[in-house]
């Protein structure tokens, strides 16, 4: 199989320089939380732009001919700042399956940007999200089963945003999914939201597959699902992104 003339023409060191992008970019990471053992479960990478820039207008500079390197870049950038911060906990990042050529090829940079930062592998959980627009699903299965081959974590992000959540399930055996923020919100105050929660938390249990609630802001909305049997949160109650920087997590009570 041909490699595209964009990724033959980019090594592992390149990768790690970020060649290629006209544009700068950093990180911001935000804290997952794991309330039944009192710790920090994982820090998310979040793109940010370095005048303060929102994730959407970073993401708007990515085009066809610029997504391989950006993806790479992303994935460098995420390992360098967490091994600068001290990360010790899981370091989760996202990715752009429509630029993962082959994903045995891909890895390259990651697994070299990990040693040279000394960061473990086992501790690096990618993330990609149900909306993200795929055409080819058996690429996108491809590349987890490729993911975990290598001994990465891999996440279904956004579950419920999008139409096909439960065959993605079945298809990817992720090991952890995150609920997507719409079913989130103001949970505790919607039936049909509770129900369809805590039967999505019931079937990953029974998958062995650990659930995530992103987009926590209020103290009802933790106890509500806390209640479901989840324990691993996200959100601003939990703490706000800190560019370049880990926030203090808060850890509220059930």
């Amino acid at each position: 199989m041909t490699l595209p003339t964009e990724i033959r023409q980019v090594g592992c060191k390149e990768c790690l320089d970020g060649a290629g992008l006209d544009f700068d970019f950093s990180m911001a990471f935000q804290p997952i939380i794991d309330i039944a053992k009192g710790e920090v479960f994982a820090h998310e990478a979040l793109v940010r732009g370095l005048d303060g820039r929102t994730a959407a207008s970073v993401l708007g500079q990515v085009t066809e001919s610029n997504r391989y390197r950006f993806d790479q870049s992303c994935r460098v950038t995420a390992l360098r700042l967490a091994s600068q911060l001290g990360i010790r906990s899981l370091l989760s990042i996202n990715f752009l399956p429509n630029a993962v050529y082959r994903a045995e090829t891909c890895i390259r940079a990651t697994l070299e940007a990990a040693r040279l930062y000394d960061f473990p592998i086992r501790n690096i959980l990618f993330e990609v999200t149900e909306a993200e627009r795929v055409t080819d699903r058996r690429h996108l299965v491809a590349i987890f089963t490729e993911y975990k081959r290598q001994g990465f974590l891999t996440a279904l992000d956004d579950f419920g945003e999008g139409y096909s959540g439960l065959n993605l399930l079945v298809e990817l055996q992720p090991d952890i999914i995150k609920l997507d923020m719409a079913l989130v919100r103001d949970i505790h105050e919607h039936r049909t939201k509770r129900l369809i929660v805590r039967a999505v938390t019931e079937v990953c249990h029974e998958l062995g597959i650990r659930v995530i609630a992103e987009g926590v802001e209020t103290q009802d909305e933790l106890s509500c699902l806390a209640d479901f049997g989840i324990t691993l949160f996200q959100g601003y109650l939990i703490a706000r992104p800190a560019f370049e920087a880990l926030p203090v997590a808060h850890f509220p009570g059930r």
